[in-house]
């Protein structure tokens, strides 16, 4: 039987707990939103079909499953991952300033040629902490695409998956490979920041 998709990504959710991983996953593949914290035990996805331009593209989203708690993610996880969104809370300091901790764990751990885009989540929230220039900051120093979303008032999640995804695409045709086809690896610095400069979120700006 002929598949009714042309090829599948593979997508994980990363960041520290509590910023959102799981309810963005629902709001964008259930087009739910769950005001109650749900915890996630147990590996985790789910899939969506998507049209990208006109070609459907399954996407399978990987949720962290908690272990980001223990810090336990390993290089198993992120095996075949073709993207990555890195979500932070624009309510929580912490989780702002540990981007760089997850940064350095996609480089230690998955492919060179992952596609990463950072996004904010709870931007309708006033108790916002981390300003959108501290975020776009960051996003240029690592040359990363920057979102600022809302589960709950849906804004912006399906631009942040359907830009991983396009981005993921251009990958893969400026490498020459088939839409099934898996990139070889290859040594490169993906990750490595354009310049050494450390930056911290502008909670007075």
């Amino acid at each position: 039987m002929a598949l009714d998709f042309a090829a599948t990504y593979k997508i994980l959710v990363l960041g520290d707990s509590n910023v959102g991983k799981t309810c963005i996953v629902h709001r964008f593949c259930d087009e739910r939103y769950y005001d109650t914290y749900i915890s996630t035990i147990g590996i985790d996805f789910k899939q969506k079909i998507v049209n990208l331009d006109g070609v459907p593209i399954k996407l399978q989203i990987w949720d962290t499953a908690g272990q980001e708690r223990f810090r336990t993610l390993t290089t198993a996880y992120y095996r075949g991952a073709m993207g990555i969104l890195l979500l932070y809370d624009v309510t929580n300091l912490e989780s702002f300033n540990h981007i760089t901790y997850w940064l350095q764990n996609i480089e230690e751990n998955a492919s060179p040629h992952v596609i990463t885009v950072l996004a904010g989540n709870k931007c309708e929230s006033n108790d916002r902490i981390v300003d959108t220039e501290s975020g776009q900051k960051i996003a240029e120093h690592f040359d990363l695409t920057h979102f600022e979303v809302s589960c709950k008032d849906n804004v912006n999640i399906e631009a942040s998956f359907m830009t991983l995804a396009r981005k993921i695409r251009e990958k893969r045709e400026q490498k020459g490979y088939a839409l099934h086809e898996p990139i070889k690896e290859e040594n490169s610095d993906l990750l490595k920041p354009k310049t050494e400069l450390q930056i911290r979120a502008c909670s007075a700006c």
